[in-house]
């Protein structure tokens, strides 16, 4: 999944350049670069598919011209994660009725590879048999209003565990109780599940949605024009509002990974190499004095002085300047939806 605008993390991300497009950490490879790079050691490249923007569709094959370009494919309009999750599910079941999918979403940072392997060829083993959705589940560090919850029920001897509750993104209060209480993992957004499952589920859960879909043929000449079609009629919701938290056999796999969603610049902060004073700066060109725990993303190498600043965050873009605190890195959406306010708010999108 690569259709997002990745709005928390601006001013870098933007509406005609998202995240999931960038190089964030500087490691040569963008983040749906790098998403392909893992799941390509045990899929192969007919196999993936990307569904993003159809903005983002030139984008995306020029990032990964390994995948088959038919592979590719572009909605016409953003309705959350259920309709893009539905619709990715009827071409591979066109392909392989019986295929058992992971759904990943394409800006995410893993760094325990090998053990995100070995969790997913364990969820696809228990998927191709079962009739379950399943998820990945990482250990919370912080009270993020960001992330869905999961909280599951211990089962002894068991590599993995039936969903109790599935809350998406809580309120700050909520998901500091869920913190405390031990019993909550954060939602990855990683899925695996059988085609039939997953199908059986929106027939239960999102039965209108279904019907939309079932008036296209996928792989076929038609396919675009009938999509553009309904996609206007669509229930724009989350595949977590409208399956996850309804159904009944929803399971978690456990999974130190290593994991980040990098949507945040704190999230950044945290998986950035940082200096003796824990500044994490993308720059050689910057002096700091009297400072520490700020990250300082600055283009085009221009010289930045700062002094004086503990866990700021400072942005600099061809547009725009961010200066905040750390701590305020959930209002960035806020900050946007402000300057879209302006008189002339769109020059800065």
């Amino acid at each position: 999944m690569a259709g997002g605008i990745g709005s928390r993390f601006w001013p870098l991300s933007t509406q005609k350049f998202p995240k999931q497009f960038q190089d964030i950490l500087g490691t040569g490879r963008t983040m749906i670069q790098q998403t392909y790079d893992r799941i390509s050691k045990i899929i192969p490249n007919e196999n993936i598919f990307v569904i993003t923007n159809k903005e983002y569709v030139g984008l995306s094959h020029q990032q990964l011209p390994e995948i088959p370009e038919d592979n590719v494919v572009g909605e016409p309009l953003m309705k959350n994660t259920a309709a893009c999750n539905l619709y990715m599910a009827n071409k591979i079941a066109e392909v392989n009725p019986d295929a058992t999918m992971i759904v990943l979403p394409a800006d995410h940072l893993i760094l325990k590879e090998d053990i995100f392997l070995e969790k997913v060829e364990l969820a696809f083993s228990i998927a191709s048999t079962h009739d379950y959705l399943l998820t990945l589940g990482i250990t919370p560090t912080r009270p993020d209003t960001g992330y869905g919850y999961i909280q599951f029920v211990e089962e002894k001897d068991s590599d993995y565990y039936k969903v109790k509750t599935f809350t998406e993104k809580p309120i700050l209060e909520i998901a500091k109780s869920f913190l405390e209480s031990g019993d909550f993992l954060w939602n990855a957004g990683i899925f695996i599940w059988n085609v039939k499952s997953i199908h059986k589920a929106f027939e239960m859960f999102l039965p209108d949605m279904t019907q939309q879909f079932m008036a296209c043929e996928y792989n076929a000449e038609a396919e675009v024009s009938c999509i553009e079609l309904i996609y206007p009629k669509i229930q724009k919701i989350s595949i977590d509002n409208g399956i996850l938290e309804k159904a009944k056999n929803v399971h978690v796999i456990p999974a130190d990974l290593g994991w980040s969603d990098l949507g945040t610049w704190t999230s950044v902060f945290e998986n950035s190499e940082r200096d003796q004073n824990e500044n994490a700066i993308n720059i050689k060109t910057a002096l700091t004095y009297d400072s520490t725990g700020n990250i300082i993303h600055v283009k085009n190498n221009k010289a930045v002085v700062i002094d004086g600043l503990q866990d700021f965050i400072v942005v600099d873009t061809d547009k725009v300047l961010l200066i905040c605190p750390r701590e305020h890195d959930q209002q960035i959406k806020d900050y946007v939806l402000d300057l879209k306010s302006l008189k002339k708010g769109e020059k800065f999108m």
